[in-house]
């Protein structure tokens, strides 16, 4: 039966409007309870239906809250580990495309609900591995959970991609059918481990594809519960296979493996340039990417100031500035820059650093060494070439100094064409910069090599309707309050990339997004 709408899972929204945040409260503080007692256990891999502990040797993963918490242990895969599953994921293609995509749907399903038993098990899992904030952690796998039963929806509602086609001659019978490419690479992220990598797989099992999922290195234990949860649900051996491993050897074997038809990638732009270039040389095969973005937000004169500064503060500094869709440029009219400013600042001095799980950070870690190295260059070019109006230092005091913890900055005062500006930071920075106009404004936003997420603050319709035809980005928002340039909700929101941001041009949690996975054949008959 064709169901009519999608309802999206909201959990602290729903919480919230009906006054029960505290039991939500309670469970999380449950559930990290109840994970610290399974911390430091070793990790398998999974090909075929089967663990496996590889001969590759094998990697720790510790906290980013702190790092002297060991999470787990997890094997590095081996070249031979990847062909294995390369060869169980095409042998399992042949009956898995063959399966009703009804029954795909239950199974997916059925994970979903396994999913929404265990939020708050996942959610604590998260807050630990990754250093996202309870809500935050419990708003990934609301989105995991709204990209799998949105899938669903879209792949019933269209009746499995199988449509009747008009008739050219008499006696003749024509339909156009999606079917599947067979083996998929799917290499997902650190900031959203479960979201991004159960709706990049899902939208390949989903379709009649098998997979070799590789998570981050950063980011095993979600992506290793997924695999855990989908095969509960009654997936096949062999549809979908667990590889952990760096990717200069991982990930390079799944691109290179002969049997993977199509590759899905979420992650820098470097990286998926790279990979990309790499597996178009066999050749034509999807290759579907989501490569990062430079943000911008646009304030103008007529804009309301309160709902301008909460919007970007939560944009900004969110999960610590770890998302593609983060704010990192503000261009605000110069009549109400000082306003603007201020209560931005203010905004930013409430934001609370500290561990993830606590209950009242605002912001958690940076997710590794590296980020937190970088944000230290970032803020040694920021002190020399503009003016740090507040933040700017790590922060090292007691417990923190085992963990990545960073301060949220606001930078002023840098050219506009500065590095700052162009660059992809990936923590917490936000620069802002004085225009005269919407006009230059649009044609600073626009001066990107990016086109992700934009965002502007306008009371004025006509000035709403020109940024919305004139932005180059794929995701637009206008007076969003609850994330000026972030936030995305399958069904409702699509979330896509211009320009450098994407490849395909196409949007996850989208109407179209499905049809990525597959491949159109045209049946005419004759009796």
């Amino acid at each position: 039966m064709t169901q009519t709408k999608f309802e999206n899972e909201k959990t602290w929204f729903n919480a919230i409007e009906s006054g029960q945040t505290e039991e939500l409260h309670k469970k999380y503080d449950l559930a990290v309870k109840n994970t610290t007692k399974q911390f430091g256990l070793r990790y398998p891999l999974y090909i075929d239906g089967e663990t496996i502990f590889s001969k590759g040797g094998e990697s720790e993963n510790h906290s980013p809250n702190d790092t002297r918490i060991l999470l787990g242990i997890f094997q590095n895969a081996t070249k031979e580990d990847v062909s294995k599953a390369g060869n169980a994921a095409q042998k399992a293609y042949k009956k898995w495309e063959k399966t009703s995509y009804n029954s795909r749907i239950e199974i997916i399903r059925q994970a979903a609900d396994i999913i929404a038993e265990r939020k708050f098990e996942l959610a604590a899992w998260m807050s630990f591995e990754n250093g996202k904030n309870r809500f935050e952690s419990v708003g990934d796998v609301d989105e995991t959970l709204d990209l799998m039963r949105y899938y669903c929806w879209l792949l019933k509602n269209n009746g499995g991609f199988d449509k009747p086609m008009n008739q050219s001659f008499p006696n003749e019978e024509n339909r156009s059918i999606l079917k599947p490419y067979g083996v998929w690479g799917v290499i997902s992220p650190f900031n959203f481990p479960l979201a991004i990598a159960a709706g990049m797989s899902v939208g390949a099992l989903i379709t009649g594809n098998t997979v070799l999922f590789k998570p981050c290195r950063d980011t095993p234990i979600l992506g290793y519960f997924f695999c855990k949860i989908l095969h509960e649900a009654g997936l096949p051996k062999g549809v979908f296979n667990y590889l952990t491993g760096p990717g200069s050897t991982v990930g390079v074997e799944i691109i290179k493996n002969k049997y993977v038809k199509g590759m899905v990638f979420t992650g820098s732009k470097e990286v998926g340039f790279t990979a990309y270039n790499k597996f178009s040389t066999i050749e034509p095969r999807p290759f579907i990417a989501e490569l990062g973005g430079k943000n911008p937000v646009i304030v103008t004169a007529k804009a309301d100031i309160d709902k301008a500064t909460e919007g970007i503060a939560k944009a900004a500094f969110g999960y610590s500035g770890q998302k593609c869709s983060a704010v990192s440029r503000v261009y605000v009219e110069k009549s109400v820059k000082k306003k603007f400013v201020d209560a931005l600042i203010s905004k930013t001095l409430e934001m609370r650093v500290g561990s993830a799980v606590e209950r009242d950070s605002s912001l958690g870690p940076l997710i590794n060494k590296s980020a937190y190295d970088n944000f230290q260059s970032y803020m040694k070019v920021a002190y020399k070439d503009g003016k740090v109006l507040t933040g700017g230092h790590v922060i090292s005091e007691n417990d923190k100094k085992y963990g990545y913890y960073v301060e949220p900055t606001i930078v002023d005062g840098l050219p506009k064409n500065h590095n700052l500006f162009k660059e992809e930071l990936f923590v917490p920075i936000v620069c802002i910069a004085e225009v005269g106009s919407l006009d230059e404004a649009l044609t600073l936003a626009n001066n990107t090599e990016y086109g992700l997420t934009a965002g502007i603050f306008t009371q004025d319709k006509a000035e709403a309707d020109k940024f919305l035809d004139e932005i180059e980005a794929g995701v637009t928002y206008v007076n969003r309050r609850i994330g000026a340039t972030t936030g995305a909700n399958p069904g409702a929101q699509s979330f896509v990339g211009w320009k450098m941001s994407g490849t395909s041009g196409i949007g996850a949690g989208g109407p179209y997004y499905l049809y990525q996975f597959l491949r159109e054949q045209s049946q005419t008959r004759y009796p």
